[in-house]
């Protein structure tokens, strides 16, 4: 019996010739993620040196850290927490990268997501770095341990196996085939167990779609997702990578929890409803609802195929009156191309709010609600309070559905504003 990729990585990082799902290891991470924010790194790096004594971290180039929330900052107290991650970072010869953008994003883009590898966070969210066939895990509060340790204890994790069928429609993008998932599977349906992702759909599609729906992986109660590393993946991290590795993929023989299989051709855009990220509708069935405000941006959007549907949406029509649009690149590269392509230009024309990088809208320190309003969004979660007050409401959705409610003042479909949008 062959096996799946989690465990293949999991092996080699644990120096052993194979392990099985369920089996006990220590692994030693190839690379160590954070973001500052009260309450993680500082305490971390407080509990390293009063708790175990320990002034330096071994092997500094596996580590990276990012200031991408709180960004730009509001208060003293928020400057003073990134002057001390920037002071942590220098002491430590640890890179610590800000004004670049997302950290989950930046760091697929400085190479931390490479083929083979395997990378920890306290941030469920790295899961992202699934899509290049990087096994990443957000180990919560747990990442103390990989900054006292060069290992990490954890059990080998079961693999469910998705199989996307099908083609996507006009106007359907990856945001909307992962809530799909969702619908179909249910939220807790990989509890504790890697979504493996496969099949014509994900084959189709590009490394920025793929992305979309790793990073979210949280939300079938997975620990992480993956696809096996195919071509596009490895000439996206061949001139990034901070290793070298060969790339490894799950055998035709691999042992699953399940195989599930999925048919994407008839899924239509969708809406999330509020207060839960497992309450996945159909678009039309909230055509009309009136909405306040819209966000475009997070690490699950925000990249240039959302930009650019947006832009298609956009171009030549304006917010409605009392609605805010705020469009957030994920990164400071993504930014720049989508200046380069013309994209801002139509954003600013239409009356939207574009901003630099940074985090704060997705968790609601920007760009907040009051009570009654309602917004579109495509940021990780719509529980309440969120976006601002608990009696606001989210409607996650796709960067088109945003941009066309955005226009409408309602929820409404772009459809009929775009030819051939799909990713």
């Amino acid at each position: 019996m062959g096996f799946t990729i989690t465990e293949k990585i999991l092996a080699r990082v644990a120096s052993r010739e194979a392990v099985r799902a369920g089996d006990e290891v220590l692994s030693r991470p190839d690379f160590v993620i954070a973001y500052d924010f009260p309450g993680y790194t500082d305490v971390i790096f407080k509990q390293m040196k009063d708790d175990f004594g320990i002034e330096r971290v071994a092997d500094p180039k596996r580590f990276a850290l990012f200031i991408d929330h709180m960004v730009p900052v509001a208060t003293p107290k928020e400057e003073e927490l990134h002057i001390q991650t920037r002071q942590w970072g220098a002491a430590q010869g640890v890179p610590v990268y800000e004004r670049k953008g997302i950290g989950h994003q930046v760091s697929a883009e400085l190479g931390y997501a490479t083929p083979g590898a395997f990378a920890v966070h306290f941030d469920g969210h790295i899961s992202q770095l699934g899509a290049l066939g990087t096994l990443a895990i957000g180990l919560r509060r747990n990442l103390l341990e990989a900054f006292v340790n060069e290992t990490v204890s954890l059990k080998v994790p079961a693999t469910v196996r998705v199989n996307l069928h099908g083609r996507l429609g006009t106007g359907v993008m990856a945001r909307d085939v992962f809530h799909h998932i969702v619908r179909v599977m249910g939220p807790a349906s990989c509890a504790f167990k890697v979504l493996e992702l496969g099949g014509p759909v994900i084959d189709a599609m590009s490394i920025e779609g793929r992305q979309t729906i790793c990073g979210q992986a949280m939300f079938v109660g997975a620990t992480t997702a993956i696809v096996n590393p195919d071509q596009k993946a490895i000439d996206y991290a061949r001139d990034r990578a901070r290793i070298k590795l060969d790339p490894v993929c799950s055998d035709p023989d691999a042992h699953y929890d399940k195989v599930i299989d999925i048919d994407v051709s008839q899924i239509e855009p969708v809406v999330v409803i509020p207060p839960s990220p497992a309450r996945t509708r159909n678009l039309t069935d909230f055509i009309g609802l009136p909405i306040h405000a819209g966000y475009l941006g997070s690490c699950a959007s925000g990249r240039m195929e959302d930009l650019r549907a947006a832009a298609l949406v956009l171009k030549g029509r304006e917010v409605a009156a009392g609605v805010s649009l705020h469009i957030v690149p994920t990164s400071q590269a993504i930014m720049s191309q989508a200046a380069a392509e013309g994209l801002i230009q139509v954003f600013s024309d239409a009356g939207a709010f574009v901003s630099s990088p940074s985090c704060d809208y997705c968790f609601g320190r920007i760009g907040t609600m009051t009570a009654g309003q309602r917004a579109v969004s495509t940021g990780t979660l719509n529980v309440p309070g969120r976006m601002g007050s608990p009696d606001s409401e989210i409607y996650l959705c796709n960067a088109a559905v945003v941009a066309a409610s955005a226009v409408a003042g309602s929820i409404a479909d772009p459809r009929p504003l775009l030819t051939g949008v799909s990713g």
